[in-house]
């Protein structure tokens, strides 16, 4: 038989680095791909993703893999990004790295890789593949903790069936540990947090260059004035902090105040001192579902995640249109629309779609 070539996705961090070294020593031809999809420079006019490239350069070299420099830059401006200023002008908090995955990874990153003649593409994502009867699953990681799935609800059959994933069955700290092992210059490499083209900056000053600033009130529950706030796009439902309120005249004791609503047509942030019923959710819709595997039955018992590494709630899950509409078990704490609700059954990853 000949020999398989996978494509695999180099970020510089030590996931992707590990996911490369194993499929080299499984006996895959790999060759590296180092995706560039933004374009800005740091405040000392260097390339903010040169620091990243050298890592990739290093781990592909130790290797003894090709790797190839592919600018997406574009098509995530259009893609991703546009969608996410969009999203906050609504008044809803989105998840760019959802549509990262599903519109650029596994989307012209896929289509360069069978360019050059890749039968796979493989990530250091924290998730796994299982093919049964011509039909792709998408599984939970054996790191409950970096569980990536949650970031994978928009893959369909087609983005799914080239896929591995080989870092299915191990926890972070076995990753790092085989880095460390093998010599590779990310072994100890911090992980990047944050949404990637943000980075470490201030979020509400870095979005205020694409969201003008607009003074709004900040009021409780029973209509109020208790200060002003800079626009709601800038806030998300269940934030406790962050929007220079403090020191309320009457304030009943030290609790801290919660966002609980916002109208965005009126441009008014509620807020409620301590936890109150209006942060919690009995139920919710999505839009535009996306089943991975197949749909399933009205009445479903599912898991649900509405955020990324949130606990895994029981909920029943009824198809509504091109959407789900989900009943939780328990009352849900700030459910966020623009948020994901991403469903399970047991350790299989059903789909996704906005909460609405």
């Amino acid at each position: 038989m000949s020999v398989k070539h996978v494509a695999v996705g180099l970020s510089g961090g030590v996931d992707s680095s590990v996911a490369a070294l194993m499929l080299k020593e499984a006996g895959y031809e790999v060759t590296g791909l180092f995706m560039k999809n933004w374009k800005e420079e740091s405040p000392d006019g260097v390339c903010t993703a040169e620091e990243d490239f050298s890592y990739v350069r290093a781990v592909a070299q130790k290797l003894d893999i090709p790797y190839y420099t592919i600018d997406f830059s574009r098509e995530y401006a259009e893609k991703v990004f546009a969608h996410f200023v969009a999203e906050y002008e609504k008044g809803r908090t989105p998840n760019p790295d959802v549509l990262c995955n599903s519109e650029i990874k596994f989307g012209p990153f896929l289509k360069f890789a069978k360019g050059i003649g890749a039968d796979y593409i493989a990530t250091g994502h924290y998730a796994g593949v299982e093919r049964r009867d011509g039909v792709c699953y998408l599984l939970r990681s054996a790191d409950e903790n970096k569980d990536q799935t949650y970031f994978l609800n928009q893959l369909t059959q087609e983005q799914l069936s080239p896929v591995i994933f080989p870092l299915q069955h191990l926890k972070k700290s076995e990753v790092r540990k085989i880095a460390a092992e093998h010599g590779l210059l990310s072994a100890f490499r911090k992980d990047s947090t944050g949404i990637c083209f943000i980075g470490e900056r201030d979020f509400r000053a870095f979005l205020a260059q694409y969201l003008p600033m607009k003074k709004g009130e900040i009021r409780d529950l029973n209509d109020r004035v208790l200060g002003y706030h800079d626009g709601v796009f800038f806030y998300t439902i269940g934030q406790r902090k962050g929007f220079g309120l403090g020191g309320v005249k009457g304030a009943k004791n030290d609790a801290p105040f919660y966002i609980v609503k916002k109208d965005v047509p009126r441009n008014i942030l509620y807020v409620n001192q301590g936890e109150c019923p209006e942060l919690y959710s009995s139920s919710l819709d999505t839009e535009n579902f996306n089943y991975i595997s197949g749909e399933f039955k009205d009445g479903t018992r599912v898991l649900v995640r509405t955020r990324h590494r949130e606990p895994l709630r029981p909920a029943t899950a009824y198809k509504a249109g091109v959407g789900v509409h989900i009943e939780f078990d328990n009352p849900e704490r700030a459910v966020t629309p623009g948020q994901y609700a991403v469903l399970y059954s047991g350790n299989v990853c059903l789909g996704g779609g906005v909460i609405r």
